[in-house]
């Protein structure tokens, strides 16, 4: 058997995703390929701390950890990150969402 060293006992997967499709957000540290990033040397930097980006898949990991695949549009890299390495840009409650126009009576 492996020796998979877990973050935490917390399961993720008891509630649903924290961050959403096409949610801005930021690296809350620098991350550099662990050898699983095809095309780049290990060690070679994929994202800087502060970088912003944009989730644009969920899947998870160990049956225990939601991963979010970030865009980040400065490197121009596509990364897996777990929720403790990721902030939103920009806060929910600062968000202005639209509402539909009424429709005419």
């Amino acid at each position: 058997m492996s020796n998979i060293v877990r973050d935490s006992e917390v399961v993720e997967l008891d509630a649903p995703p924290y961050f959403t499709f096409g949610e801005k957000v930021l690296a809350k540290r620098t991350v550099r390929n662990d050898g699983t990033y095809a095309g780049k040397e290990i060690g070679e930097v994929l994202c800087r701390k502060g970088e912003a980006g944009y989730v644009v898949s969920i899947g998870t990991f160990l049956q225990q950890f939601y991963i979010y695949g970030v865009e980040f549009t400065e490197s121009g890299h596509r990364v897996g990150m777990k929720r403790k390495e990721l902030e939103l840009a920009v806060a929910r409650d600062e968000l202005e969402i639209p509402l539909p126009a009424e429709l005419p009576a």
